[in-house]
């Protein structure tokens, strides 16, 4: 095909959309619809005017400016007359009319804000970028990455406000669901309670409008663990059942086996009578659901399968909160068998197995145990300070408060430790 050879129609030049063209200094939609009149595609524009496909899509998309000698060069080669642009070659064009045609053309060339563009990669680019930052959380102080995390999540929720209306505005708000979770867990570390609030009701909120239901009931699950954490059992039970009606009916075992679990710990950390029955029917539900569907792909949000071990890690939980601690070591023994959890995770976990020692001495009279449980308290603490974790520091401090024997120097060693937090 002859592309250079090519002429175009006098009565082109007058259609309305030539001519609107023509006034506004849209040299993009000029040039496009020279290669529709000529039936070419953008490749054949591009081998036409020796540019590439690429940088020709820009152009017609209003995401690559111009410079005037472009646009007269391009003028040249498309045979586009030069007089209906108002400028001749250089040197011969009238300078006002040159400046006034530049200002026009640098408003119609540059990119518009509101007209962002999306394809179907802007969703996972959002994505791996949450889940860099997230493998960076095991070994890296809350604080440190919050910032960045924070301006990630407005800059993906500001996209998805620019393509509320594109494809891929569901997969978008999918994207920013996880990236606000994750925000929130990392201020939910550094214990700010009403910022990690606002993070996960963004991301209850956008995995809604993404119409994924999944990751609704997994963002409504990890708010009620919040709350439940936060002293607030009975407002957690109520968002664990409002996350099962985001499931539905039939759920997967994974997060019927989660929702169960925390319905147990939730139920364990009120005060009401006949919180141990409620809390062992929960994790027997978790366990029935574990049983029954152990081949099932794990969904996404979920990473790993809900599995046994991690059941044992919440029964542990259970069994201190209901002040069983002979229960709760054993089944600590047997959560931690798999896999070793994260050191701020491993911190908390270790204040737990520390309650769950002191729980034990003062049960059977033994004052060595609570030594020992404040020795674990004090390697916990350590972690938390070297990572910065104000939640595993909080922990500590609670651990505390819940014992009222006698202060020995394990404990005077333990109070050292927790003073130095303040300083």
């Amino acid at each position: 095909m002859d592309l250079k050879g090519q002429s175009t129609p006098l009565a082109f030049w007058s259609t309305p959309t030539v001519a609107a063209a023509l006034a506004t200094c849209d040299f993009p939609t000029l040039m496009d619809e020279v290669r529709r009149v000529r039936r070419w595609t953008q490749t054949d524009l591009a081998i036409a005017l020796g540019y590439s496909q690429s940088w020709i899509s820009k152009v017609l998309r209003h995401a690559q400016p111009l410079t005037i000698d472009q646009v007269r060069d391009i003028s040249r080669q498309l045979g586009i007359p030069l007089q209906l642009l108002r400028f001749g070659d250089v040197g011969g064009d009238d300078p006002t009319k040159r400046r006034d045609f530049s200002k026009a053309l640098a408003l119609a060339l540059l990119p518009l804000p509101t007209h962002a563009e999306f394809d179907e990669t802007t969703a996972p680019t959002l994505t791996a970028i949450t889940g860099s930052q997230r493998r960076l959380d095991p070994t890296t102080p809350a604080r440190e990455l919050a910032r960045g995390v924070v301006a990630h999540v407005e800059l993906a929720d500001r996209r998805y406000n620019q393509g509320g209306r594109s494809p891929f505005a569901s997969d978008i708000a999918a994207a920013v669901s996880e990236a606000a979770g994750f925000a929130a867990w990392l201020h939910t570390d550094m214990h700010d309670i009403g910022t990690a609030r606002t993070y996960y009701r963004m991301a209850i909120n956008r995995a809604r409008q993404a119409g994924h239901d999944l990751l609704t009931a997994y963002m409504l699950g990890s708010l009620a663990t919040f709350e439940v954490e936060a002293e607030d059992p009975d407002l957690g039970i109520a968002l664990i059942a409002e996350a099962r009606k985001q499931i539905g009916p039939r759920p997967h075992a994974t997060p019927s086996a989660w929702l169960a679990s925390l319905e147990a710990l939730a139920h364990a950390a009120t005060q009401r009578e006949g919180r141990d029955a409620r809390s062992t029917e929960a994790l027997l539900k978790a366990e029935h659901a574990i049983e029954e569907d152990r081949s099932a792909a794990t969904p996404w949000p979920w990473v790993f399968p809900f599995d046994n071990a991690k059941l044992a890690g919440y029964r542990a939980l259970v069994s201190v909160r209901l002040n069983l601690p002979s229960q709760a070591l054993t089944a600590f023994a047997e959560s931690l068998t798999s896999t070793q959890p994260a050191p701020k995770q491993r911190a908390a976990v270790m204040l737990e197995v520390a309650t769950a020692v002191r729980q034990g001495g003062e049960q059977d009279r033994d004052t060595s145990q609570a030594d020992e449980a404040f020795q674990l308290g004090i390697d916990a603490l350590k972690i938390g300070t070297t990572y910065a974790s104000e939640r595993v520091i909080q922990r500590a401090r609670r651990f505390r408060r819940e014992y009222s024997g006698p202060t020995t120097p394990k404990v005077r060693e333990f109070d050292r430790h927790l003073r130095a937090t303040l300083l």
